[in-house]
């Protein structure tokens, strides 16, 4: 009998064993609730900018094509196995790159998700009570005692008085005074935070109704501000191109001026460029000179000076005599020490053939030290000098295809090399090629000023958020929180025993003494017999007065 029942029991017990539902996984809210509080904790956030700052420093080591895409054209040309594996990465593009953007996304969820709820809690714990005082106040850091002939309500009142005085949050309770302050210091730490969020979605608010332009202006022309006229536009994604504002500028002139003597010479001093610009075509035409560093703000944008470089001015005649072309050609620097440049001449409208030019030109022109060679001496033009390459047959506009301005295409193939059609030309020199196929003369040379137009709405709340940004660091350094209670209680003979602790996040400061001994003078106490040492010791034993 006995048999059976254990077997009946173990057979309930493996029933019910087996009944018993197994623990489950996670699911999928389960792992969304972790993953958010992974990604909304301080330590994700650092991590999260951390990346920001360094995903930002190809963006300053690398040219990017938003403000000079001539520089990213040349990177190609002086590394072309980097640059493609570069560009795939956005690396010329870093601060409109998909990575950069989960990034900056990631790191202002996790700052919402981390500071917005500290802030609700932080508003809560100032309006809440200050806590009330510990058992034994002679254990706190800072201590002191004394007795006084004032009854224990005429001492906590003074304590109150005292301490709300020094702008302490006071609470009385039962025997005893509670007060706090220096929330200021963590109200400083959220400000930062939150001042960090602002400037995230200034930055973001810029990027979505802004846009950035660059354009190319050399010396006698004009720009207006319209989509067609720019060599590079990029609007925000909720940007209309249609409502850009309608101002114009022409550039008079552009100076640079370098040093001329000593182990500098040659280096850049200040660049200028006289410009006249218009509001609107009806508004009055005003004057100001475009340095970097100093932008011209008009029509909600402002317009930066960015580059600048050299624009040799060419008259190219056809067979016939007709004038094919006759305008300034901006150069690109070959490099910027000497402003060695080149560039390229197209004359499209050339008969019976096209006609087009390779050329370099050397703004002080020097002979090599071997002799053999000509160089730049001087960034400056003292002499310039141009030497043309000439080439004739189908430039290839005539595809619709389109050509960079910068390149000549199909050399080779269907543009075919000028033979004896190479010069050095001075300003004013004519080249004229061999059978009476054209001619192509250097009149002079002008400069160019690369601009860059940028309207950005966000800029005047990020430069709010990082003035607060600062003022809350600033506070969360300088101030702390500081808690004091007091106690007081009937003693022997009649008298009051007076208890006072003090507790401050960090070093202790001398303000609990100030307080003690504001506290005796307001009780008429003597000098107390022991007070705790404000390095942080805690009092020793109590000697009655």
């Amino acid at each position: 009998m006995a048999k059976t029942t254990e077997a009946a029991d173990a057979s309930t017990g493996a029933a019910v064993a087996e009944e018993v539902p197994r623990p489950k996984g996670l699911g999928p809210l389960g792992w969304a609730r972790w993953g958010w509080r992974q990604l909304t904790t301080m330590r994700t956030a650092l991590v999260l900018l951390f990346l920001v700052a360094l995903g930002a420093v190809p963006g300053s080591v690398l040219p990017q094509r938003g403000q000079a895409p001539e520089k990213v054209a040349e990177y190609f040309e002086d590394h072309a196995t980097l640059a493609p594996w570069f560009d795939r990465l956005s690396l010329f593009d870093v601060f409109a790159a998909p990575w950069f953007a989960a990034i900056y996304i990631l790191l202002f969820v996790s700052l919402a998700g981390c500071v917005i709820p500290r802030a609700f809690q932080h508003y809560r714990a100032m309006r809440a009570r200050p806590p009330a005082a510990p058992r034994n106040l002679s254990r706190l850091p800072q201590s002191a005692s004394y007795e006084t002939g004032a009854s224990p309500e005429e001492v906590l009142e003074e304590a109150r008085k005292v301490l709300r005085g020094r702008r302490f949050r006071v609470d009385r309770g039962d025997g005893s005074v509670a007060s706090e302050k220096g929330y200021l210091g963590e109200t400083g730490n959220l400000v930062f935070h939150l001042a960090l969020l602002a400037l995230l979605f200034a930055l973001g608010l810029g990027n979505v109704f802004g846009y950035r332009g660059n354009v190319l202006v050399t010396e006698g022309k004009s720009f207006a501000n319209a989509l067609a006229q720019y060599d590079e536009f990029e609007p925000g994604s909720r940007f209309d191109t249609d409502r850009l504002p309608p101002f114009s500028l022409s550039l008079d002139d552009f100076a640079a001026e370098y040093q001329t003597r000593g182990p500098k010479r040659g280096q850049a001093i200040d660049y200028r460029a006289r410009l006249r610009f218009r509001e609107s075509p009806q508004a009055r035409e005003r004057r100001y000179d475009l340095r970097v560093n100093h932008p011209l703000k008009v029509g909600g944008a402002k317009v930066y000076l960015i580059n600048h470089g050299y624009a040799p001015v060419f008259t190219v005649r056809d067979a016939k005599g007709n004038i094919a072309f006759q305008d300034a050609v901006p150069f690109l620097p070959m490099e910027q020490r000497t402003y060695t440049s080149e560039g390229v001449i197209k004359a499209p409208d050339a008969e019976p053939e096209q006609l087009a030019f390779y050329a370099i030109l050397w703004p002080t022109a020097v002979a090599s030290q071997d002799g053999k060679q000509i160089e730049s001496a001087f960034p400056g033009p003292l002499r310039p000098v141009v030497t043309i390459s000439s080439f004739k047959g189908d430039i290839g506009l005539d595809q619709g295809v389109p050509q960079s301005v910068y390149r000549l295409e199909g050399i080779g193939k269907t543009l075919h090399p000028v033979k004896g059609g190479q010069k050095l030309l001075e300003p004013g020199e004519t080249l004229t090629l061999p059978g009476d196929a054209g001619s192509i003369t250097f009149d002079g040379l002008r400069e160019w000023a690369s601009l860059s137009v940028n309207h950005d709405p966000g800029r005047i709340p990020a430069l709010i958020a990082a003035i607060l940004a600062v003022a809350g660091v600033a506070a969360s350094f300088m101030v702390r929180r500081r808690r004091v209670w007091v106690r007081a209680g009937a003693g022997d003979g009649g008298r009051t025993v007076v208890e006072v602790g003090g507790l401050t996040l960090g070093n202790p400061t001398p303000e609990f003494e100030e307080i003690v001994t504001a506290l005796r003078g307001a009780t008429g106490a003597a000098e107390p017999d022991t007070t705790g040492e404000a390095d942080g010791s805690a009092s020793g034993p109590e000697t009655k007065e």
